[in-house]
């Protein structure tokens, strides 16, 4: 019962979207190790598209390298003669150093080769948000323009805020695009919110561990657009009327005579009618009051489909020439790139941010497409990820681009270099380290899926 009920629709657009994400970002990443490798005159002998223990999927040998896919949709590598990597291969390095091999070069020439994936993917990154931008612009919803307010979810009247609220302030900064609530919300540990009610100025503010709870539920069933329940379309093959019908533009109002304006207040209110027959008070042609009898099925659906509330909403669109979308393109990343790192501090400074609350392995990263292939969000999200990757990949961490890196600086300011079995544990530590974690998130994201 539970397989039938399973949107395996869904989820294979997540994976699809998925894959080929992180197929432009790691192999892209990869190349950027590769080319300067090669630039430098290193011997590369392996380059990997995911991880590939015990066989491959596919490869084939060019020249002095070989090219495969692997099977574990992790990461990627390439193997570069004369380093220690996650290969650990500790005979290579007991034999005399060769001309061609990685650890021959000049420190500086080292350094350039750890960091270049991590370049690629930052540049990319701005690449794909100027792209975006000159496609599709740049789309906002003004507060201002919300003329119906919000609507109020479960964790939102939780804390006080009701239907038809509208968000003027965060903390006392003004909130002047609804689309920024979400990012604002995260980064701060004590939210206050002013809320224009009844005309007048409402506080706001959230209790002790609430925004833990909301950032456990990534800001679902909180707050969203509020609009009329007008009707766009009829499914003639699941809608039962047993007196007249619901045709295109009639907007709902009412339900067994109970007022129900709104889609949200009708979504919400259909739930008490399962399997049960209404009468619905509609209001045809903006003037003629009519009313339809109508049979709703046992899961709470009537047949109908309602105009998206961007009918109802003035959003402010921005157009970008492609000139004009490169600077706005790197803006644009610089500002997630922040935003993300002071998400990622608060982890460690906040009580209210838990790691194991914002931890997710690659079935958090999958479900974050959507569910649907929609190229703006998937470019969007794969954006997203270099920076992300980009920024993870510099940490100083062993086993990470920016640990190498960092042993290399540190060789180029004392003229010491870090001994080939100091270099071999440092690379085991943190192979250690990031596995754990990838098991550890991997195991948090099962514990969520049967929660």
């Amino acid at each position: 019962m539970v397989l039938l009920a399973f949107n395996w629709s869904a989820f294979g657009a997540n994976v699809g979207q998925f894959i080929l994400s992180f197929s432009i970002l790691i192999a892209l990443h990869e190349f950027g190790h590769f080319i300067t490798a090669k630039w430098f005159g290193c011997r590369v002998e392996k380059f990997y598209l995911f991880f590939n223990p015990w066989f491959s999927l596919w490869k084939k040998k060019i020249g002095e390298t070989e090219y495969g896919i692997g099977w574990v949709p992790l990461g990627g590598y390439v193997k570069i003669s004369g380093m220690i990597d996650e290969s650990m291969d500790k005979e290579a390095m007991k034999q005399p150093a060769q001309p061609w091999e990685f650890r021959s070069k000049p420190a500086w020439q080292r350094l350039i080769i750890m960091l270049a994936g991590v370049i690629i993917n930052f540049v990319l990154a701005l690449i794909i948000f100027s792209m975006i931008l000159y496609k599709w612009g740049e789309e906002k919803l003004p507060v201002a323009n919300m003329k119906y307010g919000i609507t109020a979810d479960s964790m939102a009247l939780k804390v006080g805020l009701k239907d038809g609220d509208l968000i003027t302030k965060v903390n006392d900064k003004e909130l002047k695009y609804f689309d920024d609530l979400p990012k604002t919300l995260m980064l701060n540990e004590n939210n206050t919110l002013t809320v224009k009610r009844n005309g007048k100025d409402t506080l706001i503010s959230f209790p002790p561990g609430f925004l833990s709870e909301l950032t456990k539920n990534q800001l679902k069933n909180f707050v969203s657009v509020r609009f009329p329940n007008v009707v766009d379309s009829v499914d003639a093959s699941k809608a039962k009327f047993t007196s007249g019908k619901l045709i295109k533009g009639d907007k709902i109002v009412g339900i067994d005579g109970k007022p129900v304006e709104y889609f949200s207040d009708f979504a919400k209110a259909l739930g008490n009618y399962k399997g049960k027959t209404v009468t619905l008070s509609v209001i045809r042609n903006n003037t003629d009051s009519v009313k339809v009898g109508a049979s709703i099925d046992e899961t709470g659906k009537l047949g109908y489909y309602p105009q998206p509330g961007i009918n109802f909403i003035t959003f402010e669109t921005r157009k970008y020439g492609f000139i004009q979308s490169i600077p706005a393109g790197i803006r644009y990343g610089v500002e997630r790139l922040v935003e993300y790192v002071e998400n990622l501090k608060l982890l460690f400074t906040s009580k209210e941010h838990k790691v194991s609350d914002n931890l997710g392995s690659v079935i958090s990263i999958g479900k974050t497409f959507g569910g649907s292939w929609d190229w703006q969000r998937f470019w969007t999200m794969t954006g997203l990820f270099s920076i992300i990757l980009a920024f993870m990949n510099v940490l100083p961490i062993p086993a990470l681009d920016g640990g190498h890196a960092l042993f290399t600086l540190y060789e180029m300011i004392t003229g010491r270099k870090p001994g080939d079995k100091f270099m071999e544990y440092a690379q085991m530590v943190g192979m250690v380290l990031l596995l754990g974690l990838m098991a550890y998130a991997l195991g948090l994201d099962i514990f969520r899926l049967f929660k």
